[in-house]
């Protein structure tokens, strides 16, 4: 509903007309367009397939209602098992202590949940982090703990690149290289 009042407003018509258009209140499409600053929040292509939708959403809460497993419901809309199980434990509403799926909530759980920007891995993580951090400024360990040293870089010339093997250490612990290698991987 949201896409198509951003489309509509796309075209030049009032919040108001936007709204009865895609069948919600004016108070609510006024909000959508107050709280928004009068810009799109989301993004107006339809959605991939890659998540589900708000009436994918709709139908599991439906399906599950009526008391079917996570096979029968992923049967049901052609989904993996998979997306369902993880879709009814991340985006289930708790009321009173246990779990109930409810589409609207979980179609709000998951907008909120893809919302940017978000807090990156490295600020999150303080192990990683260091572990990053270490290998960019080249204090790199062995299992055992002690220092491994690199090759020395020749002095700088002026010039604007080193020589490939020059290049070999820094490129070796850059955060894509060194996350991956065998001895760097990381710490739990």
């Amino acid at each position: 509903m949201q896409r198509q009042f951003w489309r509509l407003i796309a075209t030049g018509i009032t919040s108001a007309e936007a709204a009865v258009r895609v069948g919600v209140s004016v108070p609510v499409g006024s909000r959508w367009f107050r709280h928004a600053g009068g810009m799109p929040p989301i993004c107006l292509a339809e959605p991939t397939g890659r998540y589900l939708s708000f009436e994918e959403r709709e139908e599991i809460a439906i399906l599950r209602a009526r008391g079917q497993g996570v096979r029968e419901i992923a049967r049901a809309i052609g989904r993996d098992p998979g997306t369902i199980s993880r879709e009814l434990r991340r985006n289930a509403a708790t009321r009173g202590g246990k779990l109930e799926y409810r589409a609207g909530v979980a179609q709000w759980k998951a907008q909120q949940a893809a919302k940017r920007p978000k807090t990156a891995k490295l600020v999150k993580n303080e192990r990683l982090r260091q572990y990053v951090q270490e290998r960019l400024a080249g204090s790199v360990r062995g299992p055992d703990g002690t220092p491994v040293e690199g090759p020395r870089p020749p002095a700088w010339k002026g010039l604007n690149k080193p020589h490939r093997a020059d290049r070999r250490w820094s490129t070796a612990w850059s955060p894509g290289a060194g996350l991956t290698a065998a001895e760097g991987r990381l710490p739990r």
